[in-house]
């Protein structure tokens, strides 16, 4: 999403998770960039790039403890999450400057707390247990994790990005094969498309529907007014 313009969605085929077609896939592109803890993302914040951590797959892992344990420790990790969560509600409404300005105000302070719980209770949890683990990988994640409440723009986590493919996870046993690399990349682009009309308030089907009613008659250089972005004339 370029500053001020409308937010997209770009889905990428590739015959693999391997890292090598993510940095590809982003060639020479530098910002921010949210991932998971996979190994193979590593590399990409060897040359200019800067780490994100999803504080939903943190919560995530407390939540998996709680709910199979009832445990104490992995219930008071998420009520300090909560916390996190409550400040960027009432943040939503803010222009980034005035985001940034709560965030240091109140996010900051309660990510030391909660920094500071974390590495108190990593030394009293037995090692080994589901407890431990989710504790650890949220220490291990700390430096990226934290690093949004330092800006007005930054997400706290990347639930936009697991509500859009959320279809695709879905239906995937329906898609597992393509029929052809070709057939996936061009699975790929239709899913970019329909994803951003969702993300942009736009009904696909009806997006769809004006998009091959104007298409015949619609000269090159006016082709980008048919993409999926508010200022469509059809929703």
């Amino acid at each position: 999403m370029h500053d001020g313009g409308p937010p997209i969605v770009v889905f990428d085929y590739q015959t693999s998770r391997a890292g090598a077609h993510a940095r590809a896939f982003l060639q020479g592109w530098r910002g921010h960039l949210m991932v998971d803890d996979y190994a193979g993302y590593k590399a990409l914040f060897a040359d200019g790039r800067t780490e994100l951590a999803c504080l939903a797959h943190i919560r995530r892992k407390f939540f998996d403890v709680h709910a199979a344990s009832g445990s104490p420790v992995a219930e008071e990790a998420l009520r300090r999450i909560a916390v996190l969560y409550a400040i960027e509600q009432q943040g939503a409404g803010l222009d980034p400057p005035q985001r940034l300005a709560l965030r240091q105000q109140l996010a900051i302070p309660a990510l030391a707390e909660l920094h500071a719980w974390l590495l108190a209770t990593q030394r009293a949890v037995a090692a080994g247990s589901g407890t431990a683990k989710a504790v650890d990988h949220a220490l291990k994640r700390w430096p990226a994790l934290e690093r949004y409440a330092n800006s007005g723009t930054l997400p706290i986590d990347n639930n936009p990005v697991e509500n859009a493919i959320r279809p695709i996870a879905i239906g995937k046993k329906n898609w597992l094969f393509t029929g052809s690399e070709r057939a996936g990349r061009r699975a790929a682009a239709i899913q970019s498309l329909f994803a951003t009309a969702n993300l942009n308030g736009l009904d696909p089907a009806r997006w769809l529907a004006s998009v091959l009613e104007r298409l015949p008659t619609c000269p090159n250089s006016q082709i980008d007014s048919l993409l999926p972005f508010p200022d469509s004339t059809q929703r």
